[in-house]
């Protein structure tokens, strides 16, 4: 599903990717962890293609990430940390108009499961102004599935959101069983409730673990601890 080959970025001097080789495969939901600083946002911008690959490769259902071909794009759909809704329109009414900017129109069915989905239906009549930060998160989330991608990026879904939030973004993240998911997380019971493996980004290199072999490598305690 995703495929890294020998990638490498550097601004400047600097080299914030060293040779990254990665391979996410169909129905995973691997954590992407590291300091600040460690190049997680490059990483995750070079996957967009909003990053120029200065060496390396990058595959998405087996399709190259290039400028030219944008094929890999229907296949993706990503969920940046911090993203703009209109306050003053509702729930459906932002749902509907991102709907409409992507496919040219909004269909009503799709658009009411993805809300029942993360729980906002019976909220879809309120402006968003007046959403908790968790209901705004579900809601972008929600934008994002709409596009029925079988991959998706979420960079950070659950930064700033209170225990009970969190808790029901955790709850929408385990349902998606029928997507391939990259998850950017510094959150270690989220990582242990919801993914399968782990993308730890370190000094510009990358290691692919399970999560369990994670955390006996990193010393972070069990699954039940």
């Amino acid at each position: 599903m995703i495929k890294v080959s020998n990638l490498n970025q550097s601004f400047g001097k600097k080299q914030v990717l060293d040779s990254i080789t990665l391979e996410i495969k169909k129905h995973e939901i691997c954590a992407l962890v590291g300091r600040n600083g460690a190049g997680k946002s490059t990483f995750i911008h070079s996957l967009l293609g909003l990053l120029p690959i200065k060496q390396g490769k990058i595959e998405i259902n087996g399709v190259e990430v290039t400028k030219k071909n944008g094929e890999w794009k229907k296949a993706i759909a990503y969920l940046p940390e911090k993203f703009m809704l209109y306050p003053s329109l509702t729930g459906l009414e932002n749902i509907t108009f991102f709907a409409e900017a992507v496919s040219g129109s909004a269909v009503l069915e799709q658009v009411e499961q993805v809300l029942r989905s993360v729980r906002l239906w019976d909220d879809r009549n309120v402006q968003v102004k007046k959403y908790s930060k968790g209901m705004l998160q579900r809601l972008g989330l929600a934008i994002t599935l709409y596009q029925d991608s079988s991959i998706l990026i979420l960079d950070e879904p659950t930064s700033g959101i209170d225990p009970m939030g969190r808790k029901e973004i955790l709850e929408v993240l385990k349902s998606l069983y029928d997507k391939t998911i990259l998850l950017s997380s510094h959150h270690l019971d989220e990582i242990k409730q919801v993914c399968t493996h782990v993308a730890f980004l370190e000094d510009g290199k990358m290691l692919k673990y399970t999560v369990g072999e994670f955390l006996e490598t990193h010393h972070l305690g069990g699954y039940g601890e």
